[in-house]
């Protein structure tokens, strides 16, 4: 029981060893083309109690904020990025983007 523990050796940490070169920033956006997002296509927006949403079955229609024909909003990650109108290409449905959001407003909504 009478050991003598040594406590490590501890020494100042020498900063100066690090240059400011060492990080230096990807101008390369190849990088990020492989990055996985979120992209939602909402055709509309509506608020049920849950008394009729569990009433919903095969044919029960659902009245959305919004008009047939009007431009179906696309969100990347939650975030509102550009509009379209709903196509039908042989038997698939797809979205033409009409609109592009003002990049400055998404830059400002950002920086809240």
């Amino acid at each position: 029981m009478g050991e003598d523990k040594k406590s490590p050796e501890v020494k100042e940490a020498n900063l100066n060893e690090l240059s400011g070169d060492v990080i230096t920033p990807i101008k390369n956006i190849d990088l990020l083309m492989d990055v996985a997002l979120d992209v939602v296509i909402e055709l509309g927006r509506t608020v049920m109690p849950l008394k009729d949403i569990l009433n919903l079955g095969p044919g029960s229609v659902i009245e959305l904020d919004k008009l047939a024909g009007d431009p179906v909003d696309i969100l990347v990650n939650n975030k509102l990025v550009a509009r379209g109108e709903v196509v039908v290409i042989e038997e698939n449905f797809g979205v033409r983007i009409t609109e592009i959001v003002d990049v400055k407003s998404l830059g400002e909504k950002a920086g809240q």
